[in-house]
């Protein structure tokens, strides 16, 4: 009997695992297709683009999210929530406004959505936190998931 609990258990722990959205196998895809020209390799760093936002917005650049590490900084920290607020679709704030980037996740409405689930179920729904830093609870940052 105690194999095939541990059987069992294995099975779930492994399927749970397989439908993880990840950084590399899902999020990654999708931020060269929709993000990646204006938050490649070339973009400033988060510091230079605070430094100089009117002449970063001139050029049509954001700060640089080429890769994990860099991406992860606009959900957790330094610029805690960036990515979630400019991402939302306004569904649940207080002036139903979508974030600024919210348009680039797809050409039409079910796309976004669609995209927008993806990147909710990437950081966790119940982490998908749109305040700032000193907003930030432990158990909320515990929510968020961020998978490499």
């Amino acid at each position: 009997m105690r194999p095939t609990l541990i059987l069992l258990a294995l099975i779930a722990s492994t399927a749970a695992f397989a439908d993880e959205v990840t950084y590399r196998n899902d999020i990654r895809p999708l931020w060269e297709q929709k993000c990646m020209a204006c938050h490649g390799e070339t973009a400033p760093s988060l510091a230079e683009y605070d430094e100089n936002k009117e002449k970063y917005a001139q050029l049509s650049q954001g700060p640089r999210m080429n890769d994990y590490a860099n991406l992860i900084a606009f959900v957790g920290w330094p610029d805690t929530g960036a990515l979630m607020r400019r991402l939302d679709d306004g569904a649940n704030t207080e002036d139903r406004k979508p974030g600024n980037m919210y348009e680039n996740l797809g050409a039409d409405e079910a796309e976004r959505q669609k995209n927008l689930a993806l990147f909710k179920a990437w950081v966790g729904e119940d982490g998908w936190f749109l305040g700032k830093f000193k907003e930030l609870d432990k158990s909320t940052l515990k929510k968020m998931k961020v998978a490499e």
